[in-house]
């Protein structure tokens, strides 16, 4: 299973628009991998996760072609992750294409904004729901239930395929219990976690600080649901975080954790 991460980046990216934090000016100045956009990834070129504002640049960047995706999963329906309306570019008259060229996945409230935004148009919106299992082609995608927002049910995903499982999990907030207990019928071979507000925790508690995210990962590999050389990396970071991407490495790898970046890939 490959993993392609093409944004590793919180709602507002880095640099941030409209600020001038010192991680802000520090990318600006840097580029590399200190640049970061909204959060999505890429999983063996087909399973496309999250579609937010920066997909067209993501996809020139890390020359994709979308036409390769024959599935969009969406964790949940803020505006970083959910951009319905980048999908009317898949079909006529922006194109020639009658249908969409993959199937949606989503919970109730994605699949109630795109019914909404297209309700006549040929477009396949699947609803998801935590702790029910999905096949699409080859895989086999478990949503979990983030502590993110109470209001809605936001997903993270356990993606198997071949042998191999990933979790890919952003904006999680700390686990609730029965997350936890459903984890503990998994070995995961790679986890993709959030660490948003880096070395500045908030009030909030929909999101991870570092030393929240490096508690997580320790309760997983603890309970067994971490294979001992799975691959641990951080995504949806802020520049709220205080932290560069050189910072962060330094205070992940204590921990056995590496920070993502914009077009990293890693293989399981």
């Amino acid at each position: 299973m490959v993993v392609h991460l093409l944004g590793t980046g919180a709602a507002e990216g880095v640099p941030a628009l409209y600020s001038g934090s010192r991680v802000s000016q520090y990318a600006r100045e840097h580029g590399g991998k200190d640049v970061r956009t909204r959060s999505a990834a890429l999983i063996d070129g087909a399973l496309k996760i999250d579609l937010g504002p920066d997909t067209l640049m993501q996809s020139h960047r890390d020359h994709l072609d979308p036409r390769d995706w024959s599935g969009v999963i969406f964790t949940h329906g803020d505006d970083d992750h959910c951009s319905p309306r980048e999908l009317q570019y898949g079909l006529y008259p922006f194109n020639e294409m009658e249908y969409l060229g993959f199937t949606l996945y989503g919970n109730d409230r994605v699949c109630d904004r795109i019914r909404s935004t297209y309700p006549d148009w040929p477009i396949e919106c699947v609803q998801t729901r935590s702790f029910e299992a999905f096949q699409h082609a080859e895989f086999v995608v478990t949503p979990i239930e983030a502590n993110h927002n109470r209001k809605e049910d936001c997903q993270n995903h356990i993606i198997q395929r071949a042998g191999k499982a990933l979790l890919y999990a952003t904006d999680t907030g700390v686990w609730r219990a029965p997350t936890w207990n459903f984890l503990k019928d998994f070995r995961l071979d790679a986890l993709v976690i959030e660490c948003t507000e880096g070395l500045c925790a908030t009030g909030f508690d929909g999101h991870l600080d570092l030393f929240e995210c490096a508690e997580v990962v320790a309760r997983l590999r603890a309970q067994g649901s971490l294979n001992p050389k799975a691959r641990v990396v951080t995504t949806h970071h802020s520049h709220l975080g205080n932290a560069t991407h050189g910072e962060l490495t330094k205070a992940l790898a204590p921990h056995g954790i590496e920070p993502g970046f914009d077009g990293m890939v890693f293989e399981l």
